[in-house]
């Protein structure tokens, strides 16, 4: 059998080598502190068990820390990876699907209008709101999921669209309509169609 087919490292003997120098490096340690401290009683020697659970400690350490780590990383990236995946995801609509999706954003616009001739410019913003959300996911820019909140879908936006301001606009007056007091004025709503017409380039 040639000599190439055998393994030259393996994770096993990786870990074991690690384990073996952190041990040397402890041994190594106090067998300093042994030699800085006169004190001590000849053949002094740290216990086995001791030993075992300094390592046990270790280990145990290393191991928080790195899924620390990797949970600050997650943090950090996954808005990216959901937005790579969103892209990649199903980007298939049929004529029919096509069809049905530009209806409803239709629909939504018309009940906007409707509200805006009646007054209530809350519920006019809100359903431009929605309008840009089927839009949104009728283009494969992000998917339409009902657990999705206005930042989820502004950090999505940020790392995917240029320019993000007429977003920006309609996400801030709807949680605005969501968590906040203020009166929706007929300037807000056309702030909000303004925004709807630069992002479906109206």
């Amino acid at each position: 059998m040639p000599t190439d087919t055998f393994e030259k490292t393996s994770w096993d003997w990786q870990i074991s080598q690690l384990q073996q120098q952190v041990g040397e490096w402890i041994e190594y340690q106090f067998s300093r502190l042994e030699s800085a401290l006169p004190g001590l009683p000849p053949r002094w020697a740290i216990s086995p068990w001791l030993g075992e659970l300094l390592k046990l400690l270790f280990w145990l350490v290393l191991g928080v820390f790195v899924v620390w780590l990797l949970w600050l990383l997650w943090r950090e990236f996954s808005p990216y990876v959901y937005s790579w995946m969103n892209r990649r995801g199903n980007h298939t609509p049929t004529g029919k699907t096509t069809i049905t999706s530009e209806l409803s954003v239709t629909l939504w616009l018309a009940r906007s209008q409707e509200f805006y001739r009646q007054g209530n410019y809350r519920e006019a913003c809100r359903c431009l709101y929605q309008a840009i959300l089927q839009h949104l996911h009728d283009t494969g820019v992000v998917r339409h999921q009902p657990s999705r909140t206005d930042g989820e879908y502004l950090q999505f936006l940020r790392s995917s669209v240029t320019p993000i301001q007429p977003y920006e606009t309609l996400i801030t007056t709807h949680e605005q309509l969501c968590f906040g007091d203020a009166e929706i004025l007929p300037e807000n709503y056309e702030h909000c169609q303004q925004a709807y017409r630069e992002i479906a380039g109206e």
